[in-house]
């Protein structure tokens, strides 16, 4: 049987201790090393107390030597992080990455939007964007995988078929997200302090939150129409889940029947993605803990436009699963093993 070993880099964060609870459950996957910084010398648990495993190894500090011994490296770092370790790769690591550092092909794009310049350029090159259910086997021709942020799988996975196949309009597309406070980071209760984090609900990043890039690039690729677009982030006081709401107009001749026939046929072998009836209203609590995807699709009171809802957990869907989704994907595992 395949075992491979690995390394998380970043593993006391929301996404880290997140993927190490899938990880545990993988038969595939034994976890050599867990790095952090300020965690040295801790146990894991001390992040997560249902990680009280005997097998589980302390936190230490990253050292490339650790490279030799691994043949995944899963990064949940700070953006900036990831790009260093890359530069340190032999060509029997697979660097699965879930920090924003290669998810855009250009390194000016990435320098407009992140205020960070590039520090592995030519390792954009050997990286892939890698939504899962776009990306099939073309995943297996690289050894960098740059997983999708949390906002945009939920917007991508209803809104590229539409877009591929011709049937709604592109030039206003309207978006309006809200997350649990888990996707601002395990730091988001000194940002938001004096906010009332868990009684308000937030607006932020409006008009350019930095995954508006992630967005445009990803649906420009399947179009070659105009893309115009507005997304709007909201923080929510609940833990983790996502909900986006996506306002649409349909093309000439295309009805809401027509948007429901195509995604189901779309997503038919997309084991993790679940396309319900016309007009079911949708919650968080359909998809927490999970790796699914709910999708529906609503009537408007003008059938020339629909409304769009997409739902997931934005630290598994949304981060840790979908990075071990991909490593399923690399290795010709069975899509949903650890799951």
């Amino acid at each position: 049987m395949l075992k491979l070993n690995a390394l998380i880099a970043g593993s006391t964060g929301y996404i880290g201790v997140q993927l190490i609870k899938l990880l545990v459950k993988h038969k595939n996957v034994k976890i050599k090393y867990l790095c952090g910084n300020s965690s040295i010398g801790k146990n894991i648990s001390f992040y997560d107390s249902s990680l009280r495993i005997k097998n589980l190894p302390k936190i230490i500090k990253f050292k490339k030597e650790y490279l030799k011994n691994v043949d995944i490296v899963f990064t949940a770092l700070p953006n900036g992080e990831a790009q260093k370790i890359s530069n340190n790769l032999s060509k029997n690591n697979i660097l699965i990455d879930l920090s924003a550092d290669f998810r855009l092909k250009k390194s000016s794009e990435y320098l407009k939007w992140y205020k960070l310049k590039h520090k592995a350029i030519d390792n954009i090159k050997k990286s892939v964007y890698a939504l899962p259910e776009f990306i099939g086997k073309k995943i297996k021709s690289y050894n960098i995988i740059g997983c999708p942020g949390c906002y945009p799988t939920s917007i991508l996975l209803p809104l590229i078929p539409l877009i591929q196949k011709n049937m709604i309009r592109t030039d206003n597309v309207i978006i309006d997200s809200k997350s649990g406070y888990s996707g601002a980071g395990r730091n988001v209760h000194k940002k938001y302090k004096d906010n009332n984090l868990y009684e308000s609900l937030s607006a932020y990043g409006v008009g350019f939150h930095r995954h508006n890039s992630e967005i445009y690039q990803e649906l420009n690729s399947y179009t070659k129409s105009k893309i115009d677009f507005s997304f709007t982030p909201h923080l929510i006081p609940m833990f983790k889940g996502i909900l986006s709401t996506i306002y649409v107009d349909l093309k000439p001749g295309i009805t809401i029947n027509h948007i429901q026939k195509l995604l189901k046929k779309y997503h038919k072998k997309n084991r993790f993605i679940k396309i319900m009836n016309i007009n079911t209203l949708l919650s968080t609590n359909n998809v927490i803990n999970t790796n699914n995807c709910f999708i529906s699709v609503c009537k408007t009171k003008n059938k020339k436009k629909i409304i769009i809802l997409s739902v997931i957990d934005n630290l598994i869907k949304g981060g840790a699963g979908q990075a071990m989704q991909n490593m399923n994907l690399l290795f010709d595992l069975k899509e949903n093993e650890g799951f």
